[in-house]
């Protein structure tokens, strides 16, 4: 449910300009130090980076000698007792000391940036509180704008729903647009993955696809795609061509790893998937899978079963999409000769009865766990259920989240074992220095 405004909790700027306010009364034995990580460049300023960097006042923190806040832009503020003064110092080094390669350090004696401004609260409040309401000031406006900006995406979708039709004369005009357009930065990867017991992924390979809704929100506001189905699996065949060209020329998009891709049946016996193949190695084309949709597949078959064979033949990996909950008991992968096949995750698979359960079991037992793939993952429930199904693979949001997580702990241990390795050497040299 949607949190009133009322009800939000305060940003860290504000509850910084509150903090400060409150201390006007009660300077006397506090500093301020202001870490400006947002100086840092992108790669070393990651929420794990900020995080790490924080957790070392933990201890400061409990002990209630200091209190630290960290803002929107990663730059970080910490209030403390003087008394705490050698601790804070101590501990500012050590972050200093994560980001010695950083330029912000590396250039810091010959630069005007700097990486921590320290404050005597008694001497410094004006200061500080004009820097901290600064910053709240502009936190609100960087909230407002966003804002605007989910306001003005509702009311596009609105628009896009009750906008104009696709017709065969809009069809036209947005087939020439198309034919223009660099589509590179509408198109999209997502990850097929192994999920373990642990919730660990492993990644086996990506869908590269071009994403409907961004193509709708930044060439075609006014035009309601999806209106008239028949004219719509025609604008996806345009849009075949576009990504056969664009996986032919490679410098838009990365191919790396196995991928797969979206195409009608048509797209594969035309003269341009022709081309497509002329152009890729034999050794690249046991890295693609083509996924074809079963709406696809039934309206004509005999087109399907020549496609699927001359694809195969190459090799190539077929891929049968869309299988939902009504017709994964009707629709058979094996019968169709595809490779693979996706299942649509839905909340209805949990609840379709022991026959439904003990046949998904039958199929995946049958085909083997890396066949079936279950797609739209959005909630832990559907990796769960996959799994008690016997099912491996799985791909959706909830995927990408697991991907991430995976990335940030294996980025943390990296962290932690340079700055053992750096502690090491430091000890190692100055007892060499020692015995000398």
């Amino acid at each position: 449910m949607a949190t009133s405004p009322e009800k939000q909790l305060p940003s860290q700027e504000n509850l910084l300009l509150d903090y400060m306010r409150r201390l006007e009364n009660k300077r006397e034995g506090r500093k301020v130090v202001h870490l400006h990580l947002s100086l840092l460049r992108p790669g070393n300023r990651r929420e794990q980076h900020i995080r790490t960097a924080a957790a070392n006042f933990e201890q400061l923190v409990q002990s209630m000698d200091a209190q630290v806040f960290i803002i929107k832009n990663a730059d970080m503020f910490i209030a403390y007792k003087d008394t705490a003064h050698p601790q804070v110092e101590t501990i500012v080094q050590q972050i200093r000391y994560l980001f010695d390669g950083d330029p912000l350090i590396v250039d810091e004696d010959t630069s005007e940036q700097k990486f921590s401004t320290w404050f005597d609260a008694e001497q410094d409040y004006d200061v500080i509180l004009s820097t901290v309401q600064g910053l709240a000031q502009a936190e609100k406006k960087r909230h407002a704008e966003v804002r605007n900006r989910m306001d003005a995406r509702s009311a596009l979708k609105a628009k896009q729903e009750q906008g104009e039709p696709l017709t065969p004369r809009v069809l036209a005009r947005v087939e020439t647009a198309l034919s223009r357009a660099d589509l590179s930065n509408l198109v999209r990867r997502q990850f097929i993955c192994r999920v373990d017991d642990e919730m660990v992924p492993e990644q086996i390979f990506s869908e590269l696809f071009i994403s409907i809704k961004d193509l709708r929100e930044t060439m075609l506001p006014d035009v309601n795609l999806v209106a008239n189905r028949w004219l719509f699996q025609h604008l996806t065949t345009t849009l075949d061509m576009r990504m056969l060209s664009m996986l032919t020329k490679t410098d838009g998009i990365s191919l790396s790893g196995d991928i797969s891709f979206n195409v009608n049946v048509a797209t594969i016996l035309s003269p341009e998937f022709q081309s497509f193949d002329d152009n890729i190695t034999a050794g690249r084309r046991g890295a693609m899978i083509i996924e074809l949709q079963k709406e696809d597949i039934f309206c004509d078959l005999s087109a399907y079963v020549f496609a699927r064979e001359f694809v195969q033949e190459k090799g190539y990996k077929v891929l049968l999409d869309g299988l939902t909950v009504e017709t994964i008991e009707i629709i058979d992968r094996e019968s169709l000769g595809a490779d693979l096949a996706k299942v649509i995750w839905h909340p209805d698979l949990v609840d379709g009865g022991d026959d439904l359960h003990a046949k998904i079991r039958s199929i995946v037992k049958r085909g083997g766990p890396d066949r079936l793939i279950m797609c739209r993952c959005d909630n832990r429930e559907a990796i769960d259920f996959g799994r008690s199904m016997g099912i491996n693979m799985f791909q959706g949001r909830y995927v990408e989240g697991l991907i991430a997580d995976d990335g940030k702990r294996r980025e943390l241990l990296r962290l932690k074992q340079r700055i053992d390795r750096d502690a090491d050497d430091a000890a190692f040299g100055e007892g060499s220095y020692a015995d000398d």
